[in-house]
């Protein structure tokens, strides 16, 4: 994990050379995360996808093989093959922002050691406050709190989609990061509630720019696909 603090330390660094504003770094250097991920989040929408269009065979498999799991799991494994679906792939973007947190939290905790700043000179004449906030190494800002609680909710409100078993599973689950963001909010750094509030906004943003648009192309060029073998079943009929 000093690996990537490390490395998520120098890259905060070079970004403040550049800002000249501690609080603003920390945004840049979000936005920057994210759009690196957005290859990951097409992958995921795009898996996502074909999970949605096999699951009439995956319930018929598991429904035939309810009393042989292994069976079961073999049949499963060889849908996935044949559709060329990584079933982990929709975790993937989420295993990868976990060490980035982890990571940032050391380095907003310990920004000279892990060589944001040379000195503590230089972190204490950066640190001077950012709009209401006092300083980025603080906890406990109600504000950011609730802001942070709030954005998670709205995400995971945005991203609630599916069957009907899925959406009162991601119900449960909204309610659950928006209670868990409002605790991270207060009880951390400044620092890492503002990277956690502008993730939330972005994927908010990129819901509405990206995925929704993505997932009615792909819904379309799915029916256009049936459509042409509707198409092509009636030509051989009358043939």
């Amino acid at each position: 994990m000093n690996i990537i603090s490390n490395l998520l330390g120098h890259v905060l660094r070079i970004i403040f050379e550049f800002v000249n504003n501690y609080g603003w770094s920390i945004i840049v250097f979000t936005l920057f995360v994210r759009l690196l991920l957005v290859p990951l989040m097409v992958k995921q929408i795009k898996s996502q996808k074909a999970m949605q269009d096999i699951q009439p065979k995956i319930k018929e498999i598991q429904e035939k093989y309810k009393n042989k799991p292994e069976k079961q799991q073999e049949e499963l494994m060889k849908i996935y093959k044949e559709a060329k679906i990584n079933p982990l792939a929709g975790c993937l973007p989420l295993l990868i922002q976990m060490p980035i947190l982890i990571g940032l939290f050391n380095v907003l905790r310990e920004p000279v050691k892990y060589g944001v700043f040379a000195n503590e000179a230089a972190r204490l004449a950066a640190d001077t406050g950012f709009l209401w906030i006092k300083s980025i190494s603080a906890n406990h800002n109600i504000i950011l709190a609730i802001l942070s609680g709030a954005t998670a909710y709205f995400m995971q409100k945005k991203m609630t989609t599916g069957d009907e078993q899925t959406e009162n599973m991601m119900k449960s689950m909204t309610y659950v990061m928006a209670v868990m963001s409002l605790i991270w909010g207060y009880q951390f750094q400044a620092g890492l509630a503002l990277y956690w509030i502008t993730s939330n906004l972005f994927s908010i943003a990129q819901y509405q720019l990206i995925t929704s648009p993505l997932k009615a192309k792909l819904a379309d060029s799915k029916e256009a696909v049936i459509e042409n073998e509707k198409s092509g079943k009636k030509d051989r009929n009358k043939k």
